[in-house]
């Protein structure tokens, strides 16, 4: 896709790695409403919101290419790194996308004066913690390639913190909304087929989640505050949730079908669902089925005391919102899969237990 013309009459640039994903499109969306800025998504995918053409600078590239992010950087402002190999890649595309391209996009921000660099890392990064809530302080244990490299990617950050950059880390949970996918497209599918949904364990464990438009807010205000406020480490997610499977049974319930969800024993689901990961014919990976039958929930004191953030929305809140957006929008991606949070993930084998659902 060919790059397009920069928008005239704007204050701040700001670079948007990963800027064709679902966070991202979201983003630019909130930055725009806001005014003031002019938003440049730097992405290895195509580019294909018709809504926004004309109204970003689009550049096709890859942020492990230093030409490529010399060329874009040039006249940044601030810099929003979005850009991530996801679990369902390989660990050499998740090493050299999350680790070493973090550098690139670092080094060559340092070499240009960008101001700010807003990284967007995981509570991934907490690996499979023995309490809750979990807070910025705790141990960082990454479960699997992208956990552990998400902890490194951190480091690099930190690394040029420490060199004098303003670089402000979050650490959203799962976060839904419009546009979103991925494993969420499980429970939306079952849900408008009529289908009750299996969940690991007994459901009544605490997973907070987070919305999407909450997360940009939480960006916004790292991007504007002040140094000393925005410099540091930020957990961000729901203020309210319930149990996870109240929260998932509001989707079912929303869907109008009278559908519940039921729960499976966490022991044998697991044992289950390793073997499935092994064959390759698992939609899940390893971080979201050992965690789903566990309380999973960060502190977001720091966030509201420190940046003054305010989320507006529940994890029901955001599960409604993203399946009606799901709803509005099904017909375009029906025969879509991949890798990504925004097309369906492949249900694999189990896809077949929808039968007897």
């Amino acid at each position: 896709m060919p790059e397009q013309q920069q928008p005239e009459n704007t204050q701040q640039k700001v670079l948007i790695s990963g800027g064709a994903g679902f966070l991202s499109i979201n983003l630019e969306r909130y930055l725009l409403k806001q005014g003031g800025y002019s938003p440049t998504s730097l992405d290895i995918a195509d580019y294909d919101y018709a809504d926004m053409l004309g109204k970003i600078t689009i550049v096709k590239g890859d942020i492990r290419d230093r030409k490529a992010v010399d060329k874009v950087m040039a006249g940044v402002d601030i810099v929003v790194h979005t850009a991530a190999a996801l679990p369902l890649y390989t660990p050499q595309d998740i090493y050299t996308t999350d680790v070493e391209g973090t550098r690139t996009l670092l080094d060559s921000a340092l070499a240009h004066g960008v101001k700010r660099f807003v990284h967007i890392s995981s509570t991934a990064v907490y690996g499979i913690p023995d309490h809750h809530p979990l807070y910025e302080t705790d141990k960082l244990e990454g479960v699997g390639p992208y956990g552990q490299a998400k902890i490194q990617a951190e480091m690099v950050c930190l690394e040029y913190r420490a060199k004098g950059m303003i670089v402000p880390i979050i650490r959203p949970k799962s976060f839904v909304g419009p546009e979103r996918l991925g494993v969420f497209a499980l429970l939306y599918d079952w849900a408008l087929d009529k289908r009750n949904f299996p969940m690991i364990g007994s459901g009544k464990n605490r997973y907070q989640l987070l919305d999407v438009e909450d997360l940009c807010q939480a960006i916004y205000l790292c991007m504007t505050l002040p140094t000393e406020q925005a410099n540091d480490t930020f957990n961000v997610g729901a203020k309210e949730f319930t149990t996870m499977k109240k929260d998932y049974q509001a989707v079912l319930d929303y869907a109008g079908y009278g559908r519940k969800i039921i729960p499976f024993p966490a022991g044998p689901a697991i044992l289950g669902l390793r073997f499935l990961e092994m064959l390759h014919v698992s939609p899940l990976y390893k971080w979201v089925y050992e965690t789903a039958s566990k309380d999973s929930f960060v502190s977001i004191e720091k966030a509201e005391k420190q940046l003054g953030w305010k989320p507006k929305y529940s994890n029901q809140d955001a599960l409604i919102r993203n399946l009606q957006w799901y709803i509005e929008h099904e017909k375009q991606f029906a025969n879509q899969s991949g890798v990504t949070h925004r097309v369906p993930w492949k249900q694999g084998a189990i896809g077949v237990l929808k039968r007897v659902f």
